[in-house]
């Protein structure tokens, strides 16, 4: 299986995934849940050390530009960030009204879990610290390291990435297309994600849509900045964004953007700090994704909103995302009291909006994380100029 390469063996899982769904008996597919569940651990538990064992020598090996780097990684990624969320208001705002009927009634609690099966068994596996955690103690730990030019400190986190990038090679990576197998299976078993999609399967299209043409502005930006062809640049990215979509995790999709970055031309360096960071405060996909779900609620329920409301709401949002965990769903919960306190959501509307959003999580995190690509690419040419002027 490792000859055929990451990309085909995600596709294969996912079809497998989908077409099985209905044909194999409950039993068996709860022994792949009861995998996925501990898999799923593992990964979280290992997400913090990833996020430490790449962004601490990186910052150590790039010394006084570190904290610059720091600075244009989250500029462009707010900024990139801020302009999906316009984007998708301006479609949605020209799409929708003439796409959406006005219908109250059907603004009810939807559970797309509801029909999930569960593990035989589970092993809670709890991370050392949190991922919020893991990034602030990497920045210091890297700045410290790179001001004191603490040389046997930083051996010894340029081991430890060694021994991540073998966790990363041999445990994780080779697993990902039997956990995504595992998701799909169960999703087609209970169809209770497909549900929600029909119900709303005109506006996916169009938010679907949107997020292929900011991919292809941010990787047309990206191409001209670094004289590169961007749908090639696209294409490299592709195992990043179908395993995001088998995932539906930015964190867990973090050793394949980072591989898949590298191949667009951006340095070891560069792609090792940005990358796991872009993972938990450049979310494209996730916040253009939020802006049209809930401008569609806002039209279905009768819920008023203008472009001042939306302009505080996407500001707000786009914050609000540097917060939530690179995990599946996470980015909706962490929106959740932005929808209640800026677009006045109830229960049901707020419950029917994480339904739709959870249904199609994977198409958002796949965005996200292909852009982290194009990112990346636009760190290192500014990072390079800044440098030289230095």
């Amino acid at each position: 299986m490792k000859k055929i390469g990451l990309l085909p063996r995600i596709i294969v899982a996912i079809i497998l995934g989908l077409l099985l769904g209905t044909v194999l008996p409950s039993g068996l597919i709860k022994v792949f849940i009861t995998f996925n569940g501990l898999f799923s651990q593992f990964l979280g538990f290992s997400i913090p050390l990833i996020i430490i064992g790449f962004i601490v020598p990186s910052i150590a090996d790039l010394g006084k530009d570190a904290k610059r780097l720091l600075l244009i990684t989250l500029i462009f990624a707010y900024g990139s960030t801020l302009f999906a969320g316009f984007f998708s208001y301006f479609t949605a705002n020209t799409i929708f009204p003439n796409l959406v009927e006005y219908n109250p009634a059907s603004i009810q609690s939807h559970d797309p879990e509801a029909g999930l099966l569960g593990p035989l068994f589970s092993l809670p596996i709890p991370p050392a610290f949190s991922v919020t955690t893991a990034l602030i103690l990497a920045f210091v730990l890297g700045i410290g390291i790179a001001a004191i030019k603490g040389n046997a400190l930083r051996q010894v986190f340029v081991d430890f990435r060694e021994v991540i990038e073998k966790l990363i090679a041999y445990a994780i990576v080779p697993l990902l297309p039997v956990y995504i197998f595992g998701i799909f299976l169960n999703m087609r078993h209970s169809g209770a994600a497909f549900q929600v999609i029909g119900l709303f399967g005109k506006v996916i299209l169009v938010i679907f849509a949107v997020h292929v043409i900011v991919m292809l502005i941010e990787f047309t930006v990206a191409g001209i900045a670094s004289k590169q062809n961007p749908l090639k640049m696209l294409g490299l990215m592709m195992p990043a964004y179908m395993t995001a979509l088998g995932t539906s995790s930015s964190a867990a999709t973090i050793p394949v953007t980072l591989a898949q970055t590298k191949k667009l031309g951006v340095s070891e360096d560069i792609a090792d700090f940005t990358i796991p960071l872009c993972a938990t405060c450049h979310m494209t996909g996730s916040v253009l994704k939020i802006v049209a779900m809930s401008m569609a609620i806002c039209i279905m329920q009768g819920i008023p909103y203008d472009i001042l409301t939306y302009t505080g709401f996407i500001l707000m949002l786009s914050v609000m995302m540097v917060a939530a965990p690179g995990v599946p769903g996470g980015a909706i919960m962490a929106a959740v009291g932005v929808l209640q306190t800026v677009l006045g959501f109830d229960e049901n509307a707020v419950g029917l909006m994480i339904a739709l959003y959870i249904a199609i999580d994977s198409f958002g995190t796949a965005c996200n994380v292909t852009n982290d690509g194009a990112i990346s690419v636009l760190v290192q040419k500014l990072e390079a100029k800044l440098g030289k002027r230095a």
